[in-house]
């Protein structure tokens, strides 16, 4: 080994992973909100930037130390190569074989430290006709079958924001796939690849909604359990202009929501869709006597499933919210799910780069680093956010 690795001037925080190093070499979303829920675990990660592609997406960089490098030149390569012998992990989001054409792909990395685990975070994957094309979230979304769920009947599909793709599919796949492959690691001492599809991901989220599709509980698009089109699990309008949504879908959650909304009548079968017009009309006048935090003040308790829709400039205040992430912010992720180490305030977000020290630190000679850093940065990416 050369040396050690440089940390910011936020201590590393102690938790599961603590010791484990990880390099981020991803850009987008995925990768970097991967990175940040490995550091909130206790994992030391640097951030090599340097080529050209996107600036950090400062939500995402909470706990991470910024270095940048030049990996086309000698110097680069070098620093680059001892960063990697003291690695657990390595993350990537280049299309595939970009990688190997720089000369840090996981065949030849592999070699210089047989135990890394290399994590590469695509759309497509790295096998497959499409595992070439560009592509963002709502390509992936298409492709797995998700994003022709979405959205009323009759009409064209609407977007979760970047939430499943990206976050689900993509970040979240990948924290599974580097935490099993640590696991493993402990046994047989050997490192491994991960080839984490966005596409892969949303297949996967899917398979329940696959055996549904067509059925009575999700015959199409908009129409179904689930979708917003039954009474009791959809979003209604209050007399303010706010909303509230009920999930009402067992027995005893449904009268309960039909005796506090005030009907006197006997509660109808709530699963049987000749109702369901009806009732919906009934809701939709019920909710629009009252705001919607008098709502939320008055189905407190009543084990009816019912919660305001918050707009995100509300929901880090909400009293619930607030009382279990006090520490949460604006453009600062909140840390989930909760675990014992988990007792002292998130790192904040630094994007100082620290490639100096932390070269130095792990050994480079002082012309080693002058070479390894670039001198002038290309940024021919989407920076976030873009306007």
């Amino acid at each position: 080994m050369h040396g050690e690795w440089a940390m910011s001037d936020v201590v590393p925080r102690k938790g599961p992973l603590s010791g484990v190093k990880v390099l981020d070499l991803s850009r987008l979303a995925p990768g970097p909100y991967c990175t940040m829920l490995l550091a909130d675990m206790g994992a030391e990660i640097i951030v090599v930037g340097g080529g050209s592609g996107s600036l950090p997406i400062g939500a995402l960089a909470r706990g991470k130390t910024f270095i940048n490098l030049d990996l086309k030149s000698e110097d680069g390569k070098i620093a680059f190569r001892t960063l990697v012998q003291d690695a657990d992990v390595l993350v990537e989001g280049y299309r595939p074989g970009v990688a190997a054409r720089l000369g840090i792909g996981y065949a030849a990395l592999a070699e210089l430290n047989p135990g890394l685990i290399y994590c590469s975070l695509t759309g497509y994957g790295q096998s497959g006709p499409l595992s070439q094309e560009a592509g963002h979230d709502i390509n992936y979304l298409a492709l797995s079958g998700a994003l022709g769920a979405f959205g009323p009947l009759n009409e064209a599909p609407m977007l979760p924001l970047n939430l499943l793709a990206d976050f689900a599919g993509g970040s979240l796949f990948a924290v599974i796939g580097i935490l099993a492959a640590l696991n493993e690691r402990g046994t047989s001492g050997k490192g491994q690849y991960i080839d984490a599809a966005m596409v892969d991901g949303c297949l996967s989220l899917m398979t329940m909604h696959f055996s549904d599709w067509g059925q009575p509980v999700l015959p199409a698009r908009g129409d179904g359990l689930l979708t917003g089109s039954a009474p009791f699990y959809r979003c209604y309008a209050c007399s303010d202009g706010k909303f509230i949504a009920v999930g009402a879908l067992e027995d005893r959650f449904f009268f309960n929501l039909w005796n506090a909304l005030g009907f006197e009548d006997e509660a109808p079968q709530h699963l049987d869709r000749r109702s369901w017009a009806s009732m919906t009309q009934r809701f939709t006048t019920a909710f629009m006597l009252r705001s919607r935090d008098e709502w939320v003040s008055h189905f407190r308790g009543k084990d009816a499933c019912v919660s305001p829709v918050l707009a995100p400039d509300e929901a880090l205040n909400y009293p619930h919210n607030a009382h279990r992430h006090p520490y949460a912010k604006p453009g600062v992720a909140v840390e989930a799910p909760l675990m014992a180490h988990s007792v002292e305030p998130v790192p904040v977000e630094d994007n100082t780069d620290r490639s100096r020290a932390v070269l130095s630190r792990a050994g480079l000679a002082d012309e080693i680093v002058d070479g390894a850093i670039p001198k002038d940065l290309l940024i021919t990416g989407l920076s976030w956010p873009p306007m």
